[in-house]
């Protein structure tokens, strides 16, 4: 009799030890699922910010139909039209998202790629209307304020590439007029910055906000 209520007292214990074992996987699972829900909504949240930034570059109209990539080239928001918009790149500091029609993502790539043979097959048109924090504007590769570099602070901005770059010969290079001026003259990324705005206040930026170690060429 007491061998049998000892084996029953066993079977009891083992009982409710694989009782107890077959609900923990189940708890940590519940756990697991709660943080990978909560992980996948984060990054949901931070995307739909960075798409916001992104499209903050561009009219409203051009903005609406606008595809928008991470500097990584991922498709943050497919869209069906012309445009394609970019948050600020990872190596600015301040605040740069652009918007670039077909024209101007050839410009991107040459540019990135240190292409000296880039022509625009068009007219391009590109938009910067958050502004930009500072561009060499003679310098199409320079990171910093020097002496002797024409650093300019954009406040929001269109830049304009034109087939013909003799054209551009009738325009000034001299941002301090308050108008259109011409940007990287002499070189084959040179394009026309058009001022639609206040100037930013800080330092760090402009068409050059395409830093070519942050990209992947699209």
């Amino acid at each position: 009799m007491k061998l049998f209520s000892r084996a029953i007292l066993i079977l009891s214990v083992l009982s409710l030890t694989f009782a107890s074992a077959q609900q923990k996987p189940a708890a940590s699972g519940s756990g697991s699922g709660d943080r990978a829900a909560q992980a996948k909504s984060q990054a949901s949240a931070k995307t739909q910010s960075t798409i916001r930034e992104a499209l903050s570059a561009a009219p409203p109209a051009i903005a609406k139909t606008a595809t928008v990539k991470d500097w990584q080239g991922n498709v943050l928001k497919q869209g069906d039209g012309a445009y394609t918009c970019f948050p600020t790149p990872p190596a600015m500091k301040g605040i740069g998202p652009m918007c670039l029609d077909k024209t101007w993502l050839a410009w991107r790539d040459a540019w990135m790629n240190k292409k000296q043979d880039f022509k625009a097959d068009g007219v391009g048109i590109a938009y910067m209307l958050q502004g930009d924090t500072g561009v060499s504007n003679t310098d199409p590769y320079a990171t910093q304020k020097t002496a002797d570099n024409d650093w300019v602070v954009s406040g929001p901005h269109t830049m304009v590439l034109v087939p013909d770059t003799s054209a551009l010969d009738a325009i000034s290079t001299d941002h301090h007029n308050g108008g259109p001026f011409v940007m990287w003259k002499g070189t084959p990324y040179v394009h026309i910055m058009v001022p639609m705005g206040n100037k930013a206040s800080s330092a760090g930026g402009g068409a050059a906000a395409l830093k070519p170690a942050s990209a992947k060429s699209q």
